[in-house]
């Protein structure tokens, strides 16, 4: 099946309607999260996962693994504390802890979630992520920050540039149109395991979204609210070095990307 069969006439999100916002009550009802596995990336972040971890576990969702890429805090106790599996990679990156993570997701997972530890998402969402692939309709659903339902200054100048750029280079590199690369999202396990992600650090989610128009997966954009972090100061866009750092690596990845493009759609 082609990649865009399940977008709106005219690509984004809502084909030009008004997108539902998240107090709508949209969230599907008996989603059965018995199969999904939620990894979280975390570097230093006790305050926020001392908050989120309850609400996942208050949701029903019984595999979290949190990859912890080095903290100096009391992030592996906290983790523990609630239960949750604590994952230790020190090699830094955000791709290399969610492939931490992946290492320890088991056989019996369908679904896995990616989830930053930040709160800046909405975790209650996931069953509207997870609901169109047990459903059998998708094979990656994107948690996309619509720009209405964005809590005021959660995104800063230079990431509402990049994530102008980023859907841009992939558009008029692979022809699809993507609205956002947001972290949060969900996806098929046998798809994920096809994507071969190569990744380690700030170009996961592009190599993902990338790779899923290559193998025609069935992706689909979920509209979600965007907060600004509870606790602590962002590792990207607190800092200068992390925005340009960032925006470097996420470049470089979707130009290597597109370079070698050729290469693997003829293998």
């Amino acid at each position: 099946m082609a990649a865009d069969e399940t977008s709106p006439p005219g690509g984004g999100l809502w084909g030009g309607q008004k997108p539902p916002r998240a107090t709508d009550g949209v969230t599907p009802p008996g989603v059965d999260l018995s199969r999904i596995a939620l990894i979280i990336p975390a570097l230093n972040e006790e305050k926020n996962l001392a908050e989120l971890l309850p609400e996942l576990t208050a949701m029903g969702l019984r595999r979290v693994l949190v990859c912890d890429n080095g903290s100096t805090d009391n992030t592996r106790g906290v983790v523990e504390a609630a239960g949750a599996t604590w994952v230790y990679e020190p090699t830094r990156g955000y791709g290399a802890a969610c492939y931490a993570g992946m290492q320890r997701l088991g056989d019996a997972i369908d679904v896995v979630v990616f989830l930053d530890a930040d709160q800046s998402d909405d975790a209650s969402r996931m069953p509207d992520l997870v609901a169109p692939i047990l459903a059998g309709e998708c094979d990656l659903v994107i948690g996309a920050r619509a720009a209405e339902l964005r809590e005021a200054g959660s995104t800063t100048i230079p990431q509402q540039f990049a994530n102008w750029l980023m859907p841009l280079m992939i558009r008029l590199g692979w022809g699809y149109r993507f609205t956002d690369l947001g972290p949060f999202r969900a996806i098929r396990r046998t798809s994920l395991d096809a994507i071969d992600m190569q990744d380690r650090a700030f170009g996961w989610t592009i190599e993902m979204q990338i790779r899923a128009v290559e193998l025609g997966l069935r992706i689909r954009e979920v509209p979600v609210a965007h907060r600004n972090r509870r606790h602590g100061k962002s590792k990207i866009s607190g800092t200068i070095r992390g925005v340009v750092l960032a925006a470097y690596w996420i470049i470089g990845t979707c130009t290597a990307l597109r370079w070698t493009k050729r290469r693997r759609m003829r293998s």
